[in-house]
C-alpha cells in the first residue's frame, strides 16, 4: 500500500511516517517500480505500535528499545521490557508531581493578584522574583510604575 493508505489505515500522519523512517523507528519502505513507497500489514502494525507509544508519552528512544525488545525471542523474559515501562511510569509520577506542584502555585499566585495595577500585580511580581524556598513566588517589593496600567 502507499504511504497514504498506511497512513490512513495506521492513524499516523504520512510526514510522521517519513520522520519515523529517518528516525530509524521505521525501517525504509520498499519501493515500487514507479518510485513510490510500498507498505505492508507488517509496516502497519509496527506504526500503530509506535503511534500507541506515543500516546502513552514514550520518548522515541524508548520506543526504540521496545521495539529492538519486542523484536526479540518470544520465549524470553520481558523483564527488561519491564524496566522501561517502569522508568518511564516513575517519569510520568514525577511529571505529575512537578505539574501539580506548579498549578498550586500559580493558583495561589493568581489567587493573590488584587486587581490592581501592573506595578502591584502578585502575577508578574512572581515570575519577577524566584521561589522563596518554601516553594512560593517573592513579592515585588518595586514601586509601581505608571506605565504599567491595570492588572
Amino acid at each position: 500500500m502507499k504511504i497514504s493508505e498506511a497512513a490512513a489505515v495506521s492513524g499516523c500522519h504520512l510526514e510522521t511516517i517519513r520522520y519515523y523512517e529517518h528516525a530509524g523507528l521505521m525501517p525504509q519502505a520498499r519501493r515500487k517500480a514507479n518510485g513510490y513507497r510500498d507498505y505492508g500489514e507488517e509496516d502497519v502494525n509496527r506504526l500503530r505500535f509506535i503511534s500507541r507509544g506515543r500516546e502513552l508519552g514514550f520518548s522515541l528512544d524508548e520506543i526504540r528499545s521496545l521495539l529492538r525488545l519486542g523484536g526479540s525471542d518470544a520465549m524470553l523474559s520481558c523483564s527488561e521490557i519491564d524496566v522501561v515501562a517502569r522508568g518511564h511510569l516513575a517519569d510520568i509520577r514525577s511529571k505529575i508531581r512537578e505539574l501539580t506542584r506548579m498549578a498550586k502555585e500559580l493558583e495561589h499566585t493568581i489567587n493573590a493578584c488584587s486587581g490592581g495595577t501592573r506595578g502591584q500585580c502578585a502575577i508578574l511580581g512572581a515570575l519577577r522574583h524566584p521561589r522563596s524556598p518554601a516553594g512560593t513566588a517573592m513579592r515585588s517589593t518595586r514601586a509601581a510604575d505608571p506605565r504599567d496600567g491595570q492588572c
